[in-house]
């Protein structure tokens, strides 16, 4: 019987975001891909540092551990590399402990196609044209901030996943940001009031969202592996649309913050976020330099007429 993907909760992860590959990365953009493919197996017994994105994804394959939950998340390396130049990130992967057994390497092409038929939930890279292609196929993904700065307390294990979203073009559509953005805040905050009553429509990150909602109702929510929050700068009175969305969609979040304005990093790092999902390197900028952070970027044609 084929292995399904179809119950399990699907994290696509390139290597650059699950290890630290900035050097290679600027051999590549400096010599080009000979040079690179030289460097990585002349460098296969040498063990890569741990990336942006590492802890947490050591953090998800640790739900497999926690018991009626084997198996529930699945991690697969998605990754332009060849076959042949892949071996370092896979000795890695071994030294490491990580219990990732799948990747798709594609050698230079897109990923973008083979997203939907792996299933898969999130995709986290460094590199912007695949984020573009996940996103733009309805596929939740971020650009991982942070790549060849921060590792982010890769040491012990977290207990407790803390994982944060913006809300206008990340957790809801962009509908109301291009309001703000055309006709300024107080055209904004008129219609957020009138259609007070009116759910949002889904953003990018939606689906995902209720994917984690549907995990964290198995369990008491004291005891919950997963801990969600919002933090947006929208403020009264546009919370209360926010608030009803949420409702309407029958998801929970655990935390919420209406900042008006007020600089996201500090709230981040208050909650402990192991990542942060943002549409504006305004805010995953600063951000990640306390937590991990990944940007979003607009669905293309989303602000077509």
């Amino acid at each position: 019987m084929a292995f399904d993907l179809g119950s399990r909760l699907v994290i696509g992860v390139s290597s650059r975001a699950l290890f630290d590959l900035s050097k290679e990365n600027e051999l590549f953009e400096r010599e080009g891909v000979d040079a690179y493919c030289s460097y990585q197996v002349e460098h296969e017994q040498e063990l890569l540092k741990p990336g942006p994105g590492f802890a947490l994804i050591r953090a998800l394959l640790n739900l497999n551990k926690i018991p009626g939950q084997e198996g529930r998340v699945e991690v697969i390396v998605m990754s332009r590399n060849s076959p042949d130049t892949s071996l370092r990130v896979f000795n890695a992967i071994q030294e490491y402990g990580l219990d990732i057994t799948r990747a798709a390497l594609v050698s230079g092409v897109s990923l973008a196609p083979y997203l939907a038929a792996f299933k898969t939930d999130l995709f986290l890279s460094a590199y912007e044209e695949d984020v573009q292609g996940a996103i733009d196929s309805g596929i939740a993904a971020g650009i991982i901030c942070g790549e060849g700065i921060h590792t982010y307390n890769c040491d012990g294990d977290i207990s407790q996943i803390r994982i944060a979203f913006d809300g206008d073009a990340v957790l809801f559509s962009d509908e109301s940001e291009r309001i703000f953005q055309e006709k300024g805040l107080e055209a904004f905050e008129r219609n957020e009031q009138e259609n007070a009553k009116n759910p949002l429509q889904a953003g990018p990150f939606a689906k995902f969202l209720k994917t984690l909602s549907e995990l964290q109702k198995e369990f008491p929510q004291e005891q919950a592996p997963i801990r969600t929050a919002l933090v947006t700068a929208r403020s009264a009175p546009a919370h209360e649309r926010v608030i009803r969305t949420l409702r309407a969609w029958g998801v929970r979040i655990d935390e919420a913050f209406f900042l008006g304005g007020i600089q996201k990093k500090d709230i981040l790092k208050a909650f402990g976020a192991h990542i942060f999902f943002d549409d504006q390197a305004v805010h995953t900028g600063p951000a990640s330099e306390v937590v991990p952070a990944a940007r979003v970027p607009l669905r293309h044609g989303s602000r077509d007429p």
